[in-house]
């Protein structure tokens, strides 16, 4: 399956403007299920969210924070990377800067901005934080919350190839265009499982990414 979401039309995108609405809809409040192990959070796919109900029962589901680095060009852009190919979990897959909370974090802030630094180099004296996104749960077994942030140009970039092989740049214009959300599936565990895919040139941006991605979108602009 491979077909466009149609729920809304095209954005006029503009970093002013992205900023401003992402300042008036978004805080710094951290939701109680990002830790509370009875509240499965919900990913906003139907097929997702049940995989995940499966997963909760198997194992606990994880904290995590991501960072979408939402880069202050001309042309905004968000910071995504590519995964190492040899990781047990995601490998090669399209993923934005981030990883487990782990105890000597201050804050999902403090760990997404850890991860930035650690994977890519991303130094947090470009970053001004804007707010949480929604908690999103994934069929993977993790319950990730997103940092919007603004970044300044100018900064330079470290790769870490044990956990990133790339880090690239694709153009908030694109990825806030609903006519650039795509639904994708595949089976898993014996269920039709139905997700987000962008394509972006030779960039297949798909699953958790993906989704974040419309969630952002459809905070920002669709509400």
């Amino acid at each position: 399956m491979n077909k466009p979401i149609l729920k809304s039309g095209p954005v006029v995108i503009g970093a002013a403007d992205f900023f401003a609405r992402s300042r008036a809809r978004l805080g710094f409040d951290v939701p109680p299920g990002l830790y509370d192990p009875n509240v499965i959070p919900a990913s906003g796919d139907p097929g997702t969210d049940k995989m995940l109900e499966i997963v909760a029962r198997e194992q606990p589901v994880r904290p995590a924070a991501v960072l979408i680095a939402v880069v202050d060009r001309p042309e905004p852009t968000i910071l995504l990377t590519q995964r190492s190919a040899h990781l047990n979990d995601h490998a090669g897959q399209i993923a934005f800067p981030g990883g487990k909370i782990d105890a000597t974090d201050a804050s999902p802030l403090d760990a997404a901005l850890r991860e930035a630094e650690e994977e890519v180099g991303l130094s947090r004296d470009f970053v001004e934080p804007i707010g949480y996104l929604d908690l999103y749960g994934t069929a993977f077994g993790f319950r990730i919350l997103p940092t919007v942030a603004k970044v300044r140009p100018g900064f330079e970039l470290a790769i870490n190839h044990s956990e990133v092989d790339d880090a690239f740049e694709v153009p908030l214009s694109f990825l806030m265009n609903s006519v650039n959300h795509q639904v994708h599936s595949k089976e898993f565990r014996g269920m039709e499982r139905f997700y987000y895919a962008m394509p972006f040139a030779e960039r297949y941006i798909w699953g958790a990414t993906a989704g974040m991605l419309r969630v952002l979108y459809e905070r920002i602009y669709s509400s």
